[in-house]
């Protein structure tokens, strides 16, 4: 008998897959530096909160923050990109990541010398969110230069898993410094933590984008949409997501749950906030399986389905416990679609595209849970929250089928031979 031999099947895992971590020294600086620092921006992300409600008492300015953050996020997400696919990535992961650490020290510096003013910390945070513009696509982009493709979906679960902790134990850790030492002493940490990042990111090579031949030395924003238009299995990962997150996005509702179905306060609050965390970073540890999927865009509509059938289960509950139950199996499914949806944009996306694509990601993930939250205080306030909850699950579920029916090829998308 002959033939050719079968490729090893991948060994069977339960945790995460910390091949990427054993085998490239550079991903594994890389990694390690992102999690710190991550944890670093979460703490200063509070601390800013919490000041601005200290010098104002005004929950409506705090609320301002997160817009101060968010334009500038979506604006240059994709101006960003585009940088990332013209200049070194490196040099621009490692001067945007100096540029937040800048900003991190003007914060300490304000706090020391007592100059307290609104205005700054809404200027310094939307700058910060530039530099996050900016170094995000050219971050996300360099991962397929360090790692084979066989290992990306284990990259992708471990970056979920440095950005589920920082979200979890950055506000923990920044509320208690705040606490303990004042404002300036957690912006001090957070420029600290930065040299983690800007280390990992001096050791890489350079990393220019693979250029096609007679190509235009500076990329197109426009060029980088056309392509997408002609990709459809990368345009439905932002489809699938938007599904997720403008309809079944219940965040916005949790003060007005906790009061009215489980009688609770802001700790009640807490625990709904925290349990899609907790099942995001549960999902991110238990990841090991995923690398044996091929069929991604399978994998993804499932996910995608699992979380809106979660979040309209949990709009039927009014136990708090089985709530939040729902609520980290919503969470885990989110990391499974994240996880694969990154693989499939990084593996099936040319190099000189990645960048641009990458920005996009950013724009789509920074601006579907803020549309999800209108959409989901809109609706409540037109009928109820269980309504909002329970009816923006299943739309979500009826929109991903339709979607699905549209670009059948999406589900057969194999990762053996991608196709954008």
């Amino acid at each position: 008998m002959t033939g050719t031999t079968s490729p090893p099947r991948p060994p069977r895992r339960v945790l995460a897959d910390l091949t990427p971590l054993r085998t490239s020294p550079d991903y594994r600086r890389l990694w390690i530096g992102g999690t710190i620092s991550w944890i670093g921006q979460a703490m200063t992300a509070l601390a800013v909160s919490l000041q601005v409600y200290d010098i104002t008492g005004s929950s409506f300015c705090v609320g301002l923050v997160g817009l101060f953050s968010l334009v500038p996020l979506v604006a240059f997400g994709l101006y960003g990109g585009a940088v990332a696919d013209t200049v070194d990535r490196r040099a621009l992961g490692l001067y945007s990541s100096l540029g937040a650490a800048a900003l991190s020290i003007a914060l300490a510096s304000a706090a020391l010398l007592d100059y307290h003013r609104v205005w700054f910390l809404y200027a310094v945070v939307a700058l910060q969110a530039v530099c996050g513009a900016l170094s995000g696509p050219a971050r996300s982009a360099m991962i397929p230069r360090l790692l084979p493709a066989a290992q990306l979906p284990a990259a992708n679960a471990l970056n979920s898993v440095t950005m589920t902790s920082g979200t979890m134990a950055g506000p923990m850790l920044g509320g208690m410094i705040v606490g303990w030492w004042g404002y300036q002493a957690a912006y001090l940490i957070d420029a600290v933590t930065f040299c983690a990042a800007l280390y990992a990111m001096w050791r890489l090579p350079p990393m220019r984008p693979d250029r096609a031949e007679g190509a235009r030395g500076r990329a197109s924003v426009l060029d980088g949409l056309r392509f997408l238009g002609t990709r459809p299995n990368i345009r439905m990962t932002f489809f699938s997501d938007l599904a997720a997150m403008v309809l079944a996005q219940p965040k916005a509702l949790f003060p007005a749950i906790a009061v009215l179905w489980y009688g609770g306060d802001a700790k009640t609050v807490g625990l709904l906030v925290a349990a899609p965390a907790f099942g995001a970073l549960l999902g991110g540890l238990l990841s090991g399986w995923q690398g044996r999927i091929r069929r991604h865009g399978l994998a993804i509509l499932l996910a995608v389905a699992a979380w809106g059938l979660a979040i309209a289960v949990f709009g039927l509950t009014r136990n708090l416990w089985l709530g939040l139950l729902f609520l980290a199996a919503a969470g885990w499914a989110d990391t499974v679609s994240m996880v694969f949806r990154s693989t499939m944009l990084q593996a099936a996306t040319p190099d000189e595209m990645r960048g641009r694509l990458q920005g996009v990601f950013i724009v789509v993930v920074a601006g579907g849970p803020r549309l999800g939250d209108f959409f989901a205080g809109t609706a409540a306030e037109l009928a109820s929250p269980a309504m909002a909850i329970t009816g923006g699950g299943l739309g979500c579920v009826l929109v991903l089928g339709l979607l699905a029916l549209r670009w059948r090829g999406f589900a057969r998308y194999d990762a053996r031979s991608p196709r954008a």
